[in-house]
């Protein structure tokens, strides 16, 4: 979708920021342009919690079921996601982003950075304060550095599971909500980190039907479904995605 050589996925039209729920609209990345998982393909580890700390009006986030360290699933270094919102300040370096649960995240533009305007190519001047924005690349705590930025992206529908996102709230439990279909061979801490296109893909499956957090990390499981990790939400954490790229189910 970001080029004539790249065809569109399916997606919910961005809208204003909310509480909980909501929909952002996303685009399909099939993007020569890979995003780099700094985590080399294999099975993901289980020594972290859903959710991260960081220090208030630093865009760290404090999201997910249990104190961090406490959960599983957790991979053990930067790795391909993203995350869709509305941009805040803009500088020389990237901006800031925030998602429909309030999330704030920080994202690094570099020279290899892609942008489109819709579906069209476009420059760094698109991203403007109060723009909608779908941010791609390397997920490394609140912070993105992004491989592709995209404004506006078109709207369209996604079907959904059904739930809606929660946002992080202190101390706050999270729903222990289980829809849709999840994975029978699916257990945390098995299967082995997506990048590039495949991690791009699954990423904007799962922020089309549960925008509001940050995905950071894509793992593809032995059926070749993809486990979609969501942190900076109280639910769902786990986003599953089909090969075909539709979101089936999700769980905390």
């Amino acid at each position: 979708m970001f080029s004539s050589k790249r065809s569109r996925v399916v997606a919910a039209g961005i809208a204003a920021v909310v509480i909980a729920g909501g929909s952002y609209g996303i685009v399909d990345a099939t993007s020569s342009s890979a995003t780099t998982a700094s985590s080399s393909s294999g099975s993901t580890t289980s020594s972290g919690g859903h959710g991260f700390a960081g220090s208030s009006g630093t865009g760290g986030f404090a999201g997910g079921s249990g104190a961090a360290g406490s959960g599983s699933n957790a991979r053990s270094g930067p790795a391909a996601g993203g995350s869709v919102g509305t941009a805040g300040s803009v500088t020389s370096s990237g901006f800031t982003l925030t998602t429909s649960t309030g999330q704030k995240v920080t994202i690094k533009e570099a020279s290899s950075t892609t942008y489109e305007q819709g579906t069209s190519p476009a420059s760094i001047s698109a991203v403007t304060s109060g723009a909608s924005v779908l941010v791609l690349g390397t997920t490394d705590s609140s912070t993105i550095t992004a491989s592709q930025v995209i404004v506006d992206p078109p709207s369209s529908s996604a079907s959904s599971p059904g739930g809606q996102t929660i946002g992080y709230s202190k101390g706050t439990q999270g729903s222990t909500e289980k829809v849709g279909t999840i994975p029978s061979d699916y257990s945390q801490g098995s299967g082995t980190l997506a990048s590039g296109t495949t991690a791009d893909k699954a990423t904007e499956a799962a922020l089309a039907v549960y925008p509001g957090g940050t995905i950071d990390r894509v793992v593809e499981l032995s059926n070749g479904d993809y486990e979609v990790h969501n942190i900076g939400v109280n639910w769902p954490h786990h986003i599953f995605v089909n090969a075909d790229f539709q979101v089936i189910g999700a769980d905390d």
